[in-house]
Protein backbone atom coordinates (compact mmCIF):
# COMPACT_ATOMS: atom_id res chain seq x y z
CA UNK A 1 0.00 0.00 0.00
CA UNK A 2 1.49 3.62 -0.84
CA UNK A 3 1.74 6.72 1.53
CA UNK A 4 -1.77 7.45 2.37
CA UNK A 5 -2.97 10.98 1.09
CA UNK A 6 -6.08 12.84 1.96
CA UNK A 7 -7.09 15.29 -0.98
CA UNK A 8 -10.40 16.87 -2.33
CA UNK A 9 -10.96 18.93 -5.70
CA UNK A 10 -13.04 21.22 -3.37
CA UNK A 11 -9.82 21.98 -1.35
CA UNK A 12 -9.36 24.99 -3.87
CA UNK A 13 -12.09 27.25 -3.18
CA UNK A 14 -11.17 29.30 -6.93
CA UNK A 15 -10.15 32.72 -5.82
CA UNK A 16 -8.39 35.50 -8.22
CA UNK A 17 -5.18 34.28 -8.99
CA UNK A 18 -4.01 37.53 -7.71
CA UNK A 19 -5.36 36.95 -4.20
CA UNK A 20 -2.50 37.09 -1.62
CA UNK A 21 -3.52 33.34 -0.47
CA UNK A 22 -2.49 31.39 -3.57
CA UNK A 23 -5.65 28.68 -3.64
CA UNK A 24 -4.62 27.03 -6.81
CA UNK A 25 -1.68 25.65 -5.19
CA UNK A 26 -3.65 22.86 -3.78
CA UNK A 27 -5.19 21.41 -7.38
CA UNK A 28 -1.11 21.72 -8.43
CA UNK A 29 0.13 20.25 -5.80
CA UNK A 30 -1.97 16.83 -6.65
CA UNK A 31 -0.57 17.52 -10.16
CA UNK A 32 2.78 17.37 -8.83
CA UNK A 33 2.40 14.82 -6.58
CA UNK A 34 0.73 12.62 -9.83
CA UNK A 35 3.67 13.41 -11.97
CA UNK A 36 5.75 11.95 -8.84
CA UNK A 37 3.97 9.02 -8.67
CA UNK A 38 2.33 9.52 -5.27
CA UNK A 39 -1.07 10.31 -6.17
CA UNK A 40 -2.49 6.44 -7.70
CA UNK A 41 -6.48 5.88 -6.71
CA UNK A 42 -4.87 3.57 -3.85
CA UNK A 43 -3.45 5.75 -2.01
CA UNK A 44 -5.97 8.54 -2.01
CA UNK A 45 -8.80 9.03 0.37
CA UNK A 46 -11.71 11.83 0.30
CA UNK A 47 -13.49 13.19 3.33
CA UNK A 48 -16.67 14.35 4.01
CA UNK A 49 -17.39 17.63 5.38
CA UNK A 50 -16.60 17.91 9.42
CA UNK A 51 -19.66 18.05 11.46
CA UNK A 52 -20.18 20.93 13.86
CA UNK A 53 -19.47 18.80 16.66
CA UNK A 54 -15.90 18.48 15.73
CA UNK A 55 -15.93 21.76 15.00
CA UNK A 56 -17.64 22.76 18.86
CA UNK A 57 -14.25 21.05 20.38
CA UNK A 58 -11.84 23.72 19.22
CA UNK A 59 -14.01 26.61 18.38
CA UNK A 60 -16.99 29.26 19.91
CA UNK A 61 -20.28 27.60 19.10
CA UNK A 62 -21.48 31.28 17.08
CA UNK A 63 -18.33 31.21 15.25
CA UNK A 64 -19.05 27.61 13.79
CA UNK A 65 -22.48 28.37 13.29
CA UNK A 66 -22.00 31.86 11.45
CA UNK A 67 -18.88 29.94 8.95
CA UNK A 68 -21.46 26.89 8.18
CA UNK A 69 -24.33 29.93 7.67
CA UNK A 70 -22.06 31.78 5.64
CA UNK A 71 -22.95 34.62 8.20
CA UNK A 72 -19.40 35.28 9.57
CA UNK A 73 -19.52 39.37 10.39
CA UNK A 74 -17.33 41.54 8.05
CA UNK A 75 -15.30 42.46 11.15
CA UNK A 76 -13.88 38.83 11.40
CA UNK A 77 -13.84 37.89 7.50
CA UNK A 78 -11.50 40.66 7.49
CA UNK A 79 -8.99 39.12 9.70
CA UNK A 80 -9.10 35.92 8.05
CA UNK A 81 -8.78 37.85 4.90
CA UNK A 82 -11.11 36.94 2.43
CA UNK A 83 -15.06 36.70 2.94
CA UNK A 84 -16.44 33.27 4.00
CA UNK A 85 -18.93 32.28 1.45
CA UNK A 86 -19.89 28.97 0.37
CA UNK A 87 -17.00 27.47 -0.85
CA UNK A 88 -14.92 28.61 1.74
CA UNK A 89 -17.15 27.26 4.34
CA UNK A 90 -17.15 24.29 2.73
CA UNK A 91 -13.33 24.64 2.25
CA UNK A 92 -12.84 25.35 5.74
CA UNK A 93 -14.91 22.21 7.00
CA UNK A 94 -13.31 19.86 4.18
CA UNK A 95 -10.13 20.22 5.21
CA UNK A 96 -10.59 20.37 8.85
CA UNK A 97 -12.13 16.56 8.17
CA UNK A 98 -8.94 16.09 5.67
CA UNK A 99 -6.59 16.18 8.72
CA UNK A 100 -9.00 13.94 10.95
CA UNK A 101 -8.80 11.76 8.37
CA UNK A 102 -4.95 11.53 7.76
CA UNK A 103 -4.26 11.33 11.70
CA UNK A 104 -6.99 8.17 12.05
CA UNK A 105 -4.46 6.85 8.45
CA UNK A 106 -1.58 7.52 10.41
CA UNK A 107 -2.28 5.71 13.30
CA UNK A 108 -3.31 2.78 11.35
CA UNK A 109 -0.61 2.61 9.12
CA UNK A 110 2.45 4.90 10.48
CA UNK A 111 2.14 7.85 8.20
CA UNK A 112 -0.46 9.97 6.49
CA UNK A 113 -0.63 13.21 4.95
CA UNK A 114 -3.65 15.96 4.26
CA UNK A 115 -2.69 17.81 0.80
CA UNK A 116 -4.33 20.97 2.98
CA UNK A 117 -4.74 21.59 6.49
CA UNK A 118 -1.88 23.48 9.08
CA UNK A 119 -4.91 26.48 9.42
CA UNK A 120 -3.20 27.38 12.89
CA UNK A 121 -4.06 31.11 12.91
CA UNK A 122 -7.96 30.02 13.57
CA UNK A 123 -7.97 30.63 17.26
CA UNK A 124 -11.12 29.35 19.96
CA UNK A 125 -13.24 32.68 19.32
CA UNK A 126 -12.46 33.44 15.18
CA UNK A 127 -10.51 32.53 12.30
CA UNK A 128 -7.29 34.59 11.59
CA UNK A 129 -5.17 35.20 9.29
CA UNK A 130 -6.57 33.24 6.44
CA UNK A 131 -7.28 30.79 8.63
CA UNK A 132 -11.02 29.86 9.04
CA UNK A 133 -11.19 26.14 11.46
CA UNK A 134 -8.30 25.23 12.77
CA UNK A 135 -7.82 21.77 11.65
CA UNK A 136 -4.71 20.17 13.81
CA UNK A 137 -6.54 21.83 16.73
CA UNK A 138 -9.81 19.84 15.73
CA UNK A 139 -8.25 16.39 14.81
CA UNK A 140 -6.66 16.69 17.94
CA UNK A 141 -9.52 17.15 20.46
CA UNK A 142 -12.11 15.21 18.92
CA UNK A 143 -8.95 12.05 18.99
CA UNK A 144 -8.74 12.78 22.29
CA UNK A 145 -12.34 13.47 22.81
CA UNK A 146 -13.49 9.41 21.60
CA UNK A 147 -10.29 7.91 23.65
CA UNK A 148 -8.33 7.11 20.06
CA UNK A 149 -5.56 8.88 21.88
CA UNK A 150 -3.79 9.90 24.77
CA UNK A 151 -1.10 12.30 24.35
CA UNK A 152 -0.52 14.64 21.62
CA UNK A 153 2.56 16.81 19.76
CA UNK A 154 1.84 19.18 17.67
CA UNK A 155 4.94 20.39 15.92
CA UNK A 156 4.86 23.65 14.13
CA UNK A 157 7.46 24.56 11.54
CA UNK A 158 5.35 27.06 9.56
CA UNK A 159 7.79 30.42 9.42
CA UNK A 160 4.61 32.20 11.42
CA UNK A 161 3.99 31.33 15.17
CA UNK A 162 1.18 29.03 15.80
CA UNK A 163 -0.66 31.56 18.28
CA UNK A 164 -4.13 29.74 17.46
CA UNK A 165 -3.23 26.15 18.45
CA UNK A 166 -1.71 27.33 21.21
CA UNK A 167 -4.74 29.76 22.16
CA UNK A 168 -7.30 26.16 21.82
CA UNK A 169 -4.94 24.00 23.48
CA UNK A 170 -3.39 26.34 26.00
CA UNK A 171 -5.66 23.96 29.16
CA UNK A 172 -5.60 20.87 27.58
CA UNK A 173 -2.81 19.24 29.67
CA UNK A 174 -2.74 15.63 27.45
CA UNK A 175 -1.82 18.03 23.96
CA UNK A 176 1.45 19.99 23.53
CA UNK A 177 2.23 22.57 21.38
CA UNK A 178 5.72 23.28 19.70
CA UNK A 179 6.44 26.04 17.22
CA UNK A 180 9.61 27.18 15.76
CA UNK A 181 8.83 30.25 13.72
CA UNK A 182 10.27 33.64 12.48
CA UNK A 183 10.23 36.15 15.45
CA UNK A 184 9.61 39.27 13.76
CA UNK A 185 6.62 37.86 11.40
CA UNK A 186 3.07 37.50 12.04
CA UNK A 187 1.01 37.33 14.06
CA UNK A 188 2.63 40.39 15.63
CA UNK A 189 1.07 39.60 19.46
CA UNK A 190 2.17 35.62 19.85
CA UNK A 191 0.39 33.35 21.74
CA UNK A 192 2.82 31.36 24.18
CA UNK A 193 3.01 27.82 22.96
CA UNK A 194 3.97 25.06 25.13
CA UNK A 195 7.55 25.69 23.30
CA UNK A 196 8.40 28.13 21.10
CA UNK A 197 11.69 28.98 18.82
CA UNK A 198 11.66 32.08 17.84
CA UNK A 199 14.28 32.62 14.62
CA UNK A 200 15.99 35.89 13.29
CA UNK A 201 15.41 37.14 9.64
CA UNK A 202 17.65 35.05 7.54
CA UNK A 203 18.10 32.06 9.24
CA UNK A 204 19.50 29.39 6.25
CA UNK A 205 19.54 25.84 6.09
CA UNK A 206 22.53 25.33 8.79
CA UNK A 207 21.38 27.12 11.46
CA UNK A 208 17.73 26.21 11.26
CA UNK A 209 18.26 22.80 11.22
CA UNK A 210 20.76 22.23 13.58
CA UNK A 211 18.36 24.47 16.08
CA UNK A 212 15.65 21.70 15.19
CA UNK A 213 18.08 18.71 15.31
CA UNK A 214 18.62 19.85 18.99
CA UNK A 215 15.38 20.09 20.43
CA UNK A 216 13.43 16.98 18.65
CA UNK A 217 14.95 14.70 21.03
CA UNK A 218 13.51 17.20 24.04
CA UNK A 219 10.15 16.98 22.81
CA UNK A 220 10.63 12.96 22.63
CA UNK A 221 11.81 13.24 25.87
CA UNK A 222 8.47 15.16 27.41
CA UNK A 223 6.39 11.61 27.53
CA UNK A 224 4.99 8.55 25.19
CA UNK A 225 3.22 10.63 22.00
CA UNK A 226 0.37 8.81 20.76
CA UNK A 227 0.65 11.19 17.59
CA UNK A 228 2.59 13.96 16.14
CA UNK A 229 0.80 16.67 14.10
CA UNK A 230 3.38 18.02 11.62
CA UNK A 231 2.81 21.36 10.14
CA UNK A 232 5.28 21.38 7.24
CA UNK A 233 4.62 25.26 6.03
CA UNK A 234 6.81 26.28 3.43
CA UNK A 235 6.55 30.11 4.07
CA UNK A 236 10.25 29.27 5.66
CA UNK A 237 11.63 29.29 2.04
CA UNK A 238 13.94 31.97 0.77
CA UNK A 239 11.71 32.55 -2.07
CA UNK A 240 8.36 32.88 -0.39
CA UNK A 241 7.08 36.41 -0.23
CA UNK A 242 5.97 36.12 3.54
CA UNK A 243 8.88 34.26 5.26
CA UNK A 244 11.50 36.40 5.96
CA UNK A 245 13.50 33.20 6.72
CA UNK A 246 16.32 31.96 3.88
CA UNK A 247 15.95 28.07 3.57
CA UNK A 248 16.77 26.37 0.31
CA UNK A 249 14.48 23.53 -1.09
CA UNK A 250 17.68 21.22 0.03
CA UNK A 251 17.20 22.73 3.02
CA UNK A 252 13.33 21.65 3.10
CA UNK A 253 13.75 18.32 2.34
CA UNK A 254 16.37 17.81 4.83
CA UNK A 255 13.85 18.97 7.46
CA UNK A 256 11.09 16.96 6.31
CA UNK A 257 13.72 13.98 6.33
CA UNK A 258 14.79 15.23 10.06
CA UNK A 259 11.19 15.54 11.31
CA UNK A 260 10.20 12.21 9.52
CA UNK A 261 12.98 10.51 10.13
CA UNK A 262 13.01 11.36 14.15
CA UNK A 263 9.55 10.25 14.56
CA UNK A 264 9.69 6.97 12.81
CA UNK A 265 12.67 5.65 14.84
CA UNK A 266 10.76 6.63 17.86
CA UNK A 267 7.61 4.83 16.69
CA UNK A 268 5.76 7.71 16.75
CA UNK A 269 2.47 7.85 14.08
CA UNK A 270 3.26 11.44 11.90
CA UNK A 271 0.06 13.19 10.12
CA UNK A 272 1.60 15.82 8.48
CA UNK A 273 -0.44 18.74 6.94
CA UNK A 274 1.50 21.49 4.33
CA UNK A 275 0.79 24.52 6.23
CA UNK A 276 2.01 27.82 4.30
CA UNK A 277 2.94 28.76 1.76
CA UNK A 278 3.07 31.91 -0.72
CA UNK A 279 4.81 32.58 -3.74
CA UNK A 280 3.51 34.17 -7.21
CA UNK A 281 5.26 31.02 -8.88
CA UNK A 282 2.60 29.38 -7.59
CA UNK A 283 3.84 26.20 -9.93
CA UNK A 284 7.52 25.96 -7.84
CA UNK A 285 5.18 26.98 -4.78
CA UNK A 286 3.01 23.55 -4.96
CA UNK A 287 6.67 21.60 -5.65
CA UNK A 288 7.83 23.29 -2.66
CA UNK A 289 4.89 21.50 -0.87
CA UNK A 290 5.49 18.29 -2.71
CA UNK A 291 8.47 17.54 -0.71
CA UNK A 292 7.00 16.69 2.57
CA UNK A 293 4.91 13.73 0.43
CA UNK A 294 7.73 12.93 -1.37
CA UNK A 295 9.96 12.33 2.26
CA UNK A 296 6.70 10.75 3.55
CA UNK A 297 6.79 7.90 1.40
CA UNK A 298 10.25 6.94 1.11
CA UNK A 299 10.19 6.61 5.08
CA UNK A 300 6.55 5.16 4.69
CA UNK A 301 8.20 2.33 2.79
CA UNK A 302 10.97 1.60 5.46
CA UNK A 303 8.05 1.53 7.90
CA UNK A 304 7.80 -2.27 9.58
CA UNK A 305 6.11 -4.85 7.60
CA UNK A 306 4.53 -5.87 11.28
CA UNK A 307 2.58 -2.54 11.54
CA UNK A 308 0.58 -2.82 8.56
CA UNK A 309 -0.79 -6.15 10.38
CA UNK A 310 -2.50 -4.52 13.34
CA UNK A 311 -6.49 -2.59 12.49
CA UNK A 312 -5.02 -0.36 14.39
CA UNK A 313 -1.88 0.67 15.44
CA UNK A 314 0.01 3.37 18.56
CA UNK A 315 3.12 2.43 18.00
CA UNK A 316 5.50 0.59 15.70
CA UNK A 317 6.35 -3.40 16.51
Amino acid sequence: MPLQIVHHPDYDAGFAVNHRFPMSKYPLLMEALRMRGLAAPEALSMPEPAPASWLKLAHAADFVDQVIACQVPEKIEREIGFPVGPRVSLRAQLATAGTVLAARLALKHGIACNAAGGSHHARRAQGAGFCTFNDVAVASLALLAEGTVENVLIVDLDVHQGDGTADILKDEPRAFTFSMHGERNYPVRKIASDLDIALPDGTGDDAYLERLAAILPELSGQRSWDIVFYNAGVDVHAEDRLGRLALSDDGLSAREDMVIGHFRNHGVPLCGVIGGGYSTDVPALAARHAILFEVAARHYCLLPTAYYLLPTAYHFL
